[in-house]
């Protein structure tokens, strides 16, 4: 027995010597007696949401906030103290003696935040997070909540978080974006619900509206698409909207980002995006000006009309300057005048509006057309209840045409209205003389406007003319393409000619939340299409002195190839000196951010990785011998081969390739500008490449595929050679399986492995003549006849850089009058 006693004391003591941060344990409640201190957590219930202290991203400052707890990757969704960081890392959340929630650092008699919240008897109190993610303040017996987080969201609407106005105490609960992504404190963008007139739905920066849905149809607000499970209330006491997700399975958030975007995105294994606003051109506020009808099928420059029975103010409609006014000398008062519907519309701005919940369509037509002041009407109901009866009594702003959009009744003018009569489906004579009377009255207008215009900009129309010339206008582009030509829309049936405002529309301006990458002629960026298509948008920096031929190239050889294992291009733009290429979008992104990657890598099974050398190879077969041109890559490595969802392979950046015609099958150049690594020794020393260039690169990716490292890194047996040496030494000592991937798992086919390590040392044999052709190499993947022994291959030994140091990323040499700069990456 006493023995069994000193093993539990001994137990006991050992517990209670530990290092508190072993000890730590989640906690379920923040009691007077229980604070959360920097390193604890608090999480809900069924652990779906958890609550610390972090600091995001490059920041140094420490917040309480709220995230999902069960989700790898850190997504903050409330923050405390966001504009009043803790310094250090003693940050304190506690309950005070007021009863008040308080955060403090080191000096706990000065709060850096507090709840505002004061209670005659703090010891009764308890704060928990719930399931929902909100954080609330409660009564010993649980029954009364006295503070809650979802009354001050941050720049995220959860399920069940009322967003709106609190009639009784004035709290308005808006969403309000971070500065940056390092810093969570008050940002200038704020997404929330206008109480005054019809409630409308507004996304701001500072007092500027961005954005604009609503009012509430039933289901929905205006002017957004899809329907969600989703309610406003709207009574004496509040306004609020809410929306809800069937169960826990489905994790969803909105959020409003620090450059005004208001986004959805639901978990799937990664964060999806469902919807953003505003989406496209027409979907920014006011875009066309007062009185006009933006359409989103039409051209940007197209696209603003103006509204029955009104004239444009000024002759730049298209670009929104002025907007329309009332026709000169129309009478809308008492003189037979009548309504014009515009079918299928945004509902316009409501801030004004007047609204008559039990009145019918037709009630609502005969009280605006006795109110002379009365420009329009419509019934906003729909299916779940709605408003029945809206006026405006002013300027209509905000409308765009909108397949789920309501009809709107406009004033106008008798004239006009004789003029948009329908007789058989079509206008009647009268209409017809004074339409076409004004068109030709409009056309001599405009035409003496466009030349104006056109001597005042002949200038710079010169210069973008030259910018076409410089692709379509020379024999090697009619020499190559087989007179594949610009018109204002297309290059041949295949290849849009996208306008610079649709590409800046969708990458939202170019911002830096869609970059996807630069290399060393500009930037890439991802996108998204009025009509939902995502794409990928390579831009050439303006300030690159090289790139221009690159550019050429890629647009005059990726128009002209199709392959499954080809990234496809949809088009480029020439526009105010920019040069940008479209192309699909591939949400997995590159080979090299699976195979370099710790995590990422695994993901990579053998069967996975031998698929995907397969279409590797598919694809520079089909440039080197089955496309109607012969193509040099001359820039292959991981980065340039793109995946899809299926983790299919396909080549991108074709920048640097270049056209074998005829029989020809090599060529030399002076300007050397490559990847090192990857170069072969004849290219990279002497400016000779060849399909056997290609070759090389190939033979190089494929080791480096097998193994998840890197050419260009260092080996401690062999501290001046790459990966290929690496290889090498190993293959003669028959030791080769020892490189192989340890993250492709202990379960593997080692003789297909083998056989692909001898094909890689085959690839990268030093005399371009040795080395098979990729028709070879596909055939040798495919089959299991036998491989010839590989020669020597051609790995360039590391040399020091003047520091000493042999992982330089940077090598210049000359031979034979050829200057190369190899750079380690692009």
């Amino acid at each position: 027995m006493s023995s069994s006693i000193e093993v539990f004391i001994q137990t006991l003591l050992l517990f209670l010597l530990l290092p508190s941060s072993i000890c730590q344990l989640p906690l379920d409640a923040l009691t007077p007696d229980r604070p959360i201190r920097d390193g604890d957590i608090l999480v809900s219930n069924k652990q779906i949401f958890a609550l610390g202290f972090f600091s995001p991203g490059n920041s140094l400052h420490r917040y309480a906030g709220v995230w999902y707890n069960k989700i790898p990757e850190k997504t903050i969704v409330w923050v405390a103290n966001r504009d009043n960081p803790v310094n250090d890392s003693y940050g304190v959340l506690s309950i005070n003696g007021d009863g008040g929630l308080v955060i403090h650092g080191k000096d706990p008699s000065t709060p850096l935040w507090s709840a505002n919240v004061c209670l005659s008897s703090p010891n009764n109190f308890t704060a928990k997070l719930l399931d929902t993610g909100n954080l609330v303040l409660l009564e010993n017996s649980g029954e009364r909540v006295v503070w809650e987080g979802f009354d001050y969201p941050s720049d995220t609407q959860l399920p069940f978080m009322k967003i709106g106005l609190n009639r009784r105490s004035r709290l308005e609960k808006h969403l309000t974006s971070w500065k940056s992504k390092d810093d969570p404190g008050t940002g200038s963008c704020t997404c929330g619900i206008d109480p005054i007139g019809v409630p409308q739905f507004f996304l701001r920066k500072g007092r500027e509206a961005l954005w604009r849905a609503g009012p509430w149809t039933g289901h929905k607000f205006s002017g957004t698409v899809g329907n969600y499970n989703s309610s406003i209330v709207n009574n004496e006491d509040e306004i609020s909207f809410v929306y809800f997700v069937a169960g826990d399975s489905v994790i969803s958030r909105m959020v409003i980002d620090e450059s005004g975007i208001l986004q959805g995105f639901v978990w799937n294994d990664q964060w999806i995006k469902f919807y953003y606003y505003p989406t496209g051109w027409c979907d920014s506020y006011g875009q066309c000006g007062p009185n006009t009808n933006c359409d989103p099928d039409k051209d940007y420059k197209l696209a603003c009309t103006c509204l029955p029975g009104f004239e444009s103010k000024s002759p730049s409609l298209s670009l929104g300057e002025g907007g329309c006014i009332r026709k000169v000398e129309a009478s809308t008062c008492q003189d037979g005048e009548g309504f014009v519907k515009v079918a299928s519309v945004k509902i316009p701005d409501s801030s004004t509006a007047r609204v008559n919940m039990s009145m019918s369509l037709e009630l609502c037509r005969q009280k605006c057309l006795i109110d002379c002041s009365c420009t329009a009407y419509m019934s906003v109901e729909d299916r779940g209840g709605g408003i029945r009866c809206v006026t405006w009594h002013g300027d209509l702003m905000d409308v765009r045409t909108f397949s789920d959009g309501q009809d709107l009744y406009v004033r106008v003018d008798a004239t006009s209205l004789a003029q948009y009569a329908k007789s058989g489906g079509s206008l009647s004579k009268k209409a017809w003389l004074a339409i076409s009377l004004g068109s030709v009255t409009v056309f001599i207008v405009l035409l003496t406007l466009y030349w104006l215009v056109k001597m005042k900009m002949k200038g710079k129309r010169r210069q973008n003319k030259n910018s076409f010339e410089l692709i379509a206008g020379s024999t090697y582009f009619e020499e190559v393409t087989g007179g594949l030509a610009f018109d204002d829309s297309r290059i041949n049936s295949e290849l849009l000619l996208f306008h610079l405002n649709t590409v800046a529309t969708a990458t939202n301006n170019f911002s830096i939340e869609n970059k996807l990458g630069e290399g060393g002629f500009g930037s890439v960026y991802k996108g998204i299409l009025y009509d939902g298509k995502e794409i990928a948008v390579k831009r050439l920096s303006k300030f690159s002195g090289q790139g221009v031929e690159e550019f050429k190239n890629e647009v005059l050889l990726i128009a002209k190839v199709q392959h499954r294992n080809l990234v496809k291009i949809l088009g480029c733009c020439f526009e105010d000196e920019e040069k940008i290429l479209v192309y699909e979008y591939l949400p997995k992104k590159s080979l090299d951010s699976f195979i370099f990657n710790e995590t990422r890598r695994a993901l990579l099974s053998w069967t996975r990785r031998f698929e995907i050398i397969l279409g590797i190879a598919r694809g520079l077969l089909y440039l080197h011998e089955d496309s109607r041109l012969r193509i040099i890559h001359r820039d292959l490595k991981a980065s340039n081969v793109l995946l899809d969802n299926s983790l299919n392979a396909k080549i991108a950046d074709f920048g640097m390739a270049r056209i074998f015609r005829g029989e020809q099958t090599e060529a030399n150049t002076n300007r050397v500008v490559g990847t090192y690594g990857y170069m072969s020794p004849e290219y990279a020393m002497e400016g000779l490449y060849s399909i056997k260039s290609d070759v090389y690169s190939f033979g190089v990716l494929l080791l480096e595929i097998i193994t998840g490292k890197k050419n260009a890194g260092s080996y401690e047996k062999y501290p001046y050679s790459n990966l290929i040496g690496h290889v090498w030494e190993l293959w003669k000592e028959g030791r080769a399986v020892e490189i192989i991937d340890s993250s492709i798992g202990e379960s593997y086919p080692v003789s297909e492995i083998i056989r692909c390590i001898q094909i890689a040392l085959l690839c990268v044999q030093e005399f371009a003549t040795d080395r098979p052709t990729m028709s070879v190499v596909v055939s040798m993947l495919s089959n299991d006849s036998a491989l010839p022994s590989p020669r020597r291959p051609a790995f360039l030994l590391k040399t020091m850089s003047p520091s000493g140091d042999p992982s330089s990323n940077k090598r210049v040499c000359s031979v034979n009058d050829v200057t190369c700069t190899i750079v380690e990456a692009r």
